[in-house]
């Protein structure tokens, strides 16, 4: 069981037009895992809820969206973390 909060870089990267985003809970926790665009928009919410103590991966699909950076950004208990990605088509 992970002993800390964390934030893992999305593999592959660059992707197109899926990648995995993966994170480690220590405890129980309510996350929330949202991708956003460089104008700070949200265009995906990954995950919203409450997830057991453990490591976590979600599958994130950007087939409709443009080629560019993304922001992927987790949510959980007092942890925040934010990491870059780059879909290329």
């Amino acid at each position: 069981q992970p002993s800390a909060y964390q934030l893992h870089q999305n593999f592959p990267n660059p992707f197109n037009p899926s990648t995995k985003i993966s994170f480690d809970l220590p405890v129980r926790s309510d996350v929330k895992l949202s991708v956003f665009n460089m104008l700070g928009q949200e265009v995906a919410t990954l995950a919203n809820g409450s997830y057991e103590a453990g490591s976590h991966s979600v599958q994130f699909d950007a087939s409709d969206l443009t080629s560019g950076i993304y922001l992927y950004r987790l949510n959980a208990g007092n942890y925040t973390a934010t990491g870059k990605m780059s879909l290329v088509r």
